[in-house]
């Protein structure tokens, strides 16, 4: 007989197996066995046509969840079962979150075991972490299953109650979520800040001084004052109105004035008022949690919520570190010692700090596991001793040194500020001093380099005293315009709901995901935009249902499942007040159905032109009421809403009316050539179309700006795919045209892309032979690195050992052999002998990737396979 351990993922089976000694078998439940059906094909017959079926909740029984076994999840559950009878015991070893506590739960509902069951649970997947959980289990924890059943059956009322309402009264396929919505309301309020911004414009001084003892060190310094005015900067003006705030007694320099003051000021004498010298000391950040490690790995990495949390689960699952849903800052006290001692031999006991470092959860309802995220283990292994690369060793490597820079010490920094004076005007220049790096030789927030960024957080001054005189070398008139808010990134987002309570840390990047997927935002260049269904979604829920995008009332309801988790609430009665009665959701949404318009539902409103943007079923459109037919035209998918002003939409608008711009005619035909805008962009079109007959079209090339399009480029578009000539060799044509993925040239099954300096309207048949003759991917082949600097020959095989700068820092090379440059090793002075003892150090931990992942001893050997059973013959389809 064996003990049956169940987890989530084959990869955290196959690295628990490991740890376990003989007679433990370990299956994989791929997740969630069981969930409320996605759509009616998963009903089960007997609830078919009941009027709660579709929505999976049984309101009128006491809010029961119907639960169905998916098809795709049949023979994972009948695997389980079918080892569960040889099984002496169940063993639950599913993550320690309400998630994992719910799988587990859901595990026994389905299987029923029969033998006795232990649920074990542990934050980090070593030998050590496993052991102890084997001799200190504990039962399912009913409370915390009963609060994921509440918040799943929350999502789920609001989902699917809401989403059909925007369907009828907007368009189809649109969602409505309980935290999503409230996400979208963030970004689209932010983008209309944007869009109603009004840009500000104003001028000031900035002086280039030197102190004549110390001529070799120039500094600047900023206009502050003229007389007893303040000069103006950009907080004092009006985001409406791009003028000035109403009372404000400043001075706002204008080009004119802001030069005649230079050339007046510029034969002053200047010289030291005051001076004003402070110490500083910054502490470390604490270790990561999952929202603050999803908004580092944003900044540092430019990854995804979505993808830092799917490398994290394979790095906790293969051992590497702990437990990555967690929303403590708490550290054990073996990783503090671990930590403590790889900076004193890293970088010597000068670094670490006086006494081990705790830190306390500061975000609102810190509620998931007990531990940061960390380095697994009490090694505090690096990503190269662990033999990782690419993006996990990216993101180990950020969990590495933030656990690190936690236990080291202070920054200590000096911050001087110089007030100058000249006539009757006040400069002010500031430095910054680091006298002791501390923690930010290992980390500094925002940085993938702390050796640079430690140079450039120092601004240095000469040694300046009270009444030395100056010389200005250089006043220079600066014009400055008011910016608009940012838009949110993703780590933005994240650090918002997280500091108002607003979901939890395991589900931030499943809500980014899902308002990308639904179409209510596009990310460009980091930055998230809100679509204009954004914008119509979101006025509707504003004004029909204020509290499902209200940030207090879901901060509220986030704050009750934590309490029906913790037992001080009741599930039930809550669930009712939110959903049933006059108040109810239920209730709303009846009375919504019937008394909303949907032509008062728009996204955005362009009063002086009479022109509303409305969401249709081929996308966004805007809409100007005439006297006649009202006129509308289509809006291109990726236009933010910010971007769309009055004059944009009055060109569009003016364009469908007239039928487009006419570039030309074409000379054999004599049909107008017309320049259009559509949802996808910009196209040229040759006529109108006759009969109904569907005119040529042709869209813009990638980069073409309209002011390019000549008569003779828009002939060129149209002509696409143009034939070239005959190959040589076969006879068959040789055309030249665009795809999907850029500009090619084919002959026959044979395709080549153009390179960036071919052009697909003038390419001659010469040039896509050529192409043509080379190997497939020959154009993509990426370019050898050349390496920063030969170090020399290596002695046993007197090949050439290099230092090389990839993605991730310096490296050596050696062969296939590549190691990592230590921090402390700068590569200017770099030796051969010291790559040569760098090199054998990988070797080393390469050959040492069969022991343990986490603590680097060898595994106890796997139990040995058993033997297969006779295989039994198959039930009919109806069988249980």
């Amino acid at each position: 007989m064996t003990r049956l351990v169940i987890v989530e993922s084959p990869t955290k089976a196959k690295t628990i197996r490991g740890f376990l000694p003989a007679g433990y078998q370990v299956l994989a439940s791929m997740g969630h066995v069981r969930d409320l059906p996605e759509s009616a094909s998963e009903i089960p017959a007997a609830h078919k046509g009941k009027a709660w079926a579709r929505l999976g909740v049984d309101v009128d029984n006491n809010f029961a969840p119907l639960y169905v076994v998916s098809s795709r999840k049949r023979k994972v559950v009948q695997a389980i079962k079918e080892a569960l009878k040889d099984a002496e015991e169940l063993i639950l070893a599913t993550d320690e979150d309400r998630e994992g506590e719910s799988i587990g739960w859901h595990l026994l509902e389905v299987l029923k075991p029969k033998v006795p069951v232990r649920r074990m649970v542990f934050h980090e997947i070593t030998k050590e972490a496993i052991q102890e959980a084997l001799r200190n289990p504990r039962q399912v924890d009913q409370q915390l299953v009963r609060a994921q059943e509440t918040r799943r059956i929350l999502d789920r009322l609001v989902g699917y109650t809401v989403s059909p309402l925007l369907w009828k009264k907007i368009a189809p396929g649109l969602s409505a979520g309980r935290v999503q919505s409230v996400a979208v309301r963030l970004l689209v309020r932010r983008e209309e800040e944007r869009r109603l911004f009004r840009s500000g414009t104003y001028w000031d001084l900035r002086a280039t001084l030197i102190l004549p003892e110390a001529p070799k060190l120039p500094f600047e310094a900023l206009l502050q004052s003229v007389g007893e005015l303040r000069v103006a900067t950009g907080k004092d003006f009006d985001d409406r109105t791009g003028q000035l705030v109403k009372g404000k007694k400043v001075l706002l320099l204008d080009e004119k004035a802001a030069k005649a003051l230079a050339a007046r000021l510029i034969k002053g004498a200047w010289r030291v008022a005051d001076l004003n010298e402070r110490q500083q000391r910054q502490s470390p950040p604490p270790p990561f949690t999952t929202s603050t490690l999803q908004q580092e790995a944003n900044r540092k990495l430019r990854l995804s919520s979505k993808q830092t949390m799917q490398i994290a689960q394979k790095l906790y699952e293969e051992g590497f570190i702990t437990y990555m849903r967690t929303d403590s800052v708490h550290l054990s006290s073996e990783a503090i010692s671990a930590a403590r001692r790889a900076i004193s031999a890293r970088y010597g006991d000068q670094f670490l700090s006086a006494k081990a470092r705790q830190y306390t959860t500061k975000s609102k309802n810190a509620q998931e596991a007990h531990e940061a995220i960390r380095p697994a283990g009490t090694q505090m292994r690096t990503a190269d001793q662990l033999g990782l690369s690419g993006t996990q060793a990216a993101l180990y490597t950020l969990i590495w040194t933030r656990t690190i820079a936690s236990q080291m010490a202070d920054a200590q920094i000096t911050t001087l500020t110089a007030n100058l004076q000249v006539e009757d005007a006040r400069f002010q220049a500031n430095g910054r001093r680091i006298d002791f790096p501390g923690f930010l030789r290992a980390y500094v927030e925002g940085s993938d380099d702390p050796e640079a960024a430690l140079q450039d957080r120092e601004t240095l001054l000469p040694p300046l005293k009270v009444g030395d005189g100056l010389t200005c070398r250089q006043l220079e008139p600066l014009k400055h315009e008011t910016q608009p808010p940012p838009r949110y990134t993703e780590a933005a987002v994240v650090q918002t709901l997280e500091r108002e309570g607003i979901g939890r840390p395991s589900t931030y990047a499943s809500i980014i995901s899902t308002i990308q997927e639904r179409g209510y935002v596009i990310k460009q260049a980091n930055q998230l935009v809100p679509t204009f269904t954004a914008y119509s979604v979101n006025r509707l829920l504003e004004a029909h249902f204020p509290d499902l995008v209200d940030t207090q009332f879901t901060a509220r309801m986030e704050q009750t499942l934590d309490d029906i988790a913790e037992g001080s609430a009741e599930w039930l009665p809550y669930l009712k007040t939110f959903y049933c009665g006059d108040n109810g959701l239920e209730t709303q949404v009846e009375r919504k159905t019937q008394s909303i318009d949907p032509r008062e539902i728009y996204a955005v409103s362009l009063e002086t032109i009479k022109a509303r943007v409305r969401i249709g079923k081929y996308g966004a459109y805007i809409e100007q009421i005439t006297e006649a037919e009202p006129l509308r035209a289509s809006l291109p998918p990726n236009l933010p809403p910010s971007e769309l002003d009055e004059a944009a939409a009055l060109r569009l608008l003016q364009q469908k009316a007239n039928g487009g711009n006419v570039i030309g005619h074409h000379p054999q035909t004599g049909e107008p050539i017309l320049l259009l805008e559509g949802r996808y962009g910009q196209y040229v079109q040759l006529g109108e179309g006759d009969n109904g007959a569907k005119p040529k079209r042709a869209s813009l090339l990638k980069g073409m700006t309209a002011d390019q399009v000549t008569l003779e480029v828009a002939l060129g578009l149209l002509s696409l795919p143009r034939t070239l000539g005959k190959h040589p060799q076969t006879g068959e044509p040789i055309t030249a045209a665009v795809g999907r993925f850029g500009a090619y040239v084919r002959h026959g099954d044979e395709f080549r892309s153009l390179t960036a300096s071919d052009d697909v309207l003038t390419i001659s048949l010469e040039r896509a032979l050529e192409l043509l003759s080379q190997p497939k991917g020959a154009g993509r082949a990426r370019k050898k690195a050349a390496p920063v600097r030969e170090l020399g020959a290596h002695p046993d095989d007197k090949t050439p050992v290099a230092l090389m700068d990839g993605p991730y820092g310096f490296y050596i090379k050696h062969g296939k052999v590549n190691a990592k440059l230590p921090p402390d090793v700068k590569p200017e002075t770099l030796t051969l002998a010291q790559a040569l003892k760098l090199l054998v150090e990988k070797g080393k931990a390469s050959s040492g990737k069969t022991r343990s992942k986490a603590t680097g001893k060898a595994r106890p050997k796997a139990a040995p396979k058993q033997p297969k059973k006779p295989s039994k013959p198959k039930k009919s389809k109806g069988a249980a």
